[in-house]
């Protein structure tokens, strides 16, 4: 009976030592054990938030917890941003941001947060092309009759945004500067209203996205001009880009990243990259995508460091455009 106890109390404390040395190792097996939010700049019902929520309910399966869509709306994605970079390094908070995130250091003088410092990279997702629109009954009929429209008419013409630091509100910026109209901008809270404004015929022209244009162009709603992509869509075959039709050059892709506070664990990151690969092969997910026009980013991509550089070189290329358009949201 004593050998018996002498061998417990040399046990006992083996045992703990064991169980501490394994306790990483269990609780990384264990991630995630308990729902995860991920943080969407723009309202819901809009693009962002419509990819933000195909993805999460594909990576829900895999993951086996929810993926709660959050909406964290306001000043141009800044505040997702920044209540992101605030919130606990733990694997359980991330963000979707599209171009938003390149290019408000520049537009906001007084910044809360370092996109290239205060963040975690997780991945790319997609790119979506854009599309020039009018509103249904603008008596131009094509691109040629369009710039030949606002040569003649100038400020009488509105081109509307989805407010100050919106990808809308960029390709409106370098719209103007490759065509020299001097048309007149109006922004609005998202690009719901801004949509909506168009439809009823307030304003006269948009720059968005397939995700959010596509649906009014099949069904007749509003004048199609070009898309702003490098070559023509798949689903838009018989659309020619503005590049095309004379504007050389001329691209603007909204791509979308995804970022976790700073000091996130490696393992949440790379179980949430992973769970992200995945549901980016989903048939599902796929179908929804093509529908709307987006496009999967390359493998290289699909990878922190691909985001990290990507997010660096884009900063860089938008700050002297936004300079020279001498507009800041601040």
């Amino acid at each position: 009976m004593m050998k018996y106890h002498v061998l417990a109390r040399i046990c006992a404390p083996l045992a703990a030592v064991l169980a501490a040395l394994s306790a990483p190792a269990a609780l990384a097996q264990a991630y995630p054990s308990k729902p995860i939010t991920l943080v969407v700049p723009f309202a819901a019902g809009g693009p962002t938030d419509v990819v933000a929520r195909t993805l999460g309910a594909a990576m829900t399966r895999t993951l086996n917890q929810t993926v709660i869509v959050e909406n964290k709306t306001g000043a141009g994605g800044t505040i997702a941003a920044a209540h992101t970079a605030r919130a606990p390094a733990d694997g359980y908070t991330f963000l979707i941001h599209h171009n938003g995130m390149a290019t408000a250091p520049a537009l906001y003088r007084k910044l809360q947060y370092n996109p290239l410092t205060d963040f975690e990279y997780v991945s790319q997702v997609i790119d979506v092309p854009m599309t020039l629109i009018g509103r249904k009954d603008l008596p131009a009929k094509d691109f040629t009759e369009l710039r030949a429209y606002l040569q003649a008419n100038g400020d009488k013409v509105n081109l509307a945004h989805a407010g100050l630091g919106a990808v809308s509100h960029l390709c409106g910026v370098l719209f103007r500067q490759a065509t020299g109209a001097s048309v007149t901008t109006v922004p609005y809270q998202g690009t719901g209203p801004a949509m909506n404004a168009l439809l009823g015929g307030q304003v006269d022209l948009l720059c968005d996205q397939t995700t959010s244009t596509t649906q009014h162009i099949k069904a007749g709603a509003v004048k199609l001009y070009g898309v702003t992509a490098a070559a023509r869509l798949k689903t838009l075959p018989d659309t020619p880009t503005l590049a095309e039709q004379g504007l050389k050059g001329f691209e603007v892709v909204v791509w979308h990243g995804i970022y976790a506070p700073k000091g996130t664990p490696k393992e949440a990151i790379d179980k949430f990259g992973a769970a992200l690969k995945t549901a980016l092969k989903d048939p599902a997910v796929l179908k929804t995508l093509n529908e709307l026009g987006a496009v999967v980013v390359p493998e290289s991509k699909l990878s922190p460091a691909g985001l990290q550089t990507w997010l660096a070189s884009e900063t860089a290329r938008y700050a002297p455009v936004i300079k020279a358009a001498g507009q800041f949201a601040d």
